[in-house]
């Protein structure tokens, strides 16, 4: 165990903590929809819809109820402030096109970081903290590293590994 870095360590942890919630997120939304039968499947096929997956926003693609990963937009993803945890649902036409929205967002606060980038990929740096951020978002608000931004992030998670960025300050 000693030869485990203590980083490593933290962020096992973390990912631990972060599905967990994503999990309790997905329980408590499918038993709000089906009850607690744990038969009723949550993924359906509508005629004129296509198939329909709801699932956990995870700050980059949506967990579906099905247990796969699907990539949400992040221009979408940007643009509608998404913060993980929020549950959305999933519709696959016929023709393969992925429909994306937001149905259950979770309860946010707002706080406000420097920006950073760190191996490609932009952070937003509060207190002791760092909260990922999409690129799409950051290129929108035309923000640099350095820059004060206000971010959303999950009310209930102080451990949450993304954040929306709100603006540029």
């Amino acid at each position: 165990m000693a030869d485990v870095p203590e980083k490593q360590i933290k962020r096992m942890r973390s990912l631990i903590q972060e599905a967990e919630t994503s999990l309790a997120a997905a329980k408590e939304l499918l038993i709000s929809l089906v009850g607690d039968d744990p038969m009723v499947l949550s993924s359906t096929k509508d005629d004129n819809l296509g198939k329909i997956i709801e699932g956990v926003f995870d700050g980059q693609n949506m967990v579906g109820s099905d247990g796969k990963m699907y990539p949400v937009p992040a221009n979408y993803a940007s643009k509608s402030k998404l913060v993980q945890g929020d549950i959305l649902k999933l519709t696959i036409a016929d023709d393969g096109t992925f429909l994306y929205k937001q149905i259950g967002p979770i309860a946010r606060r707002q706080i406000v970081g420097s920006l950073e980038l760190r191996d490609g990929h932009y952070f937003v740096i509060v207190g002791d903290h760092s909260y990922r951020v999409l690129l799409a978002s950051v290129t929108y608000f035309k923000a640099k590293p350095g820059d004060q931004v206000s971010v959303n992030v999950p009310e209930e998670d102080p451990g949450a590994e993304w954040a929306a960025l709100e603006a540029a300050l």
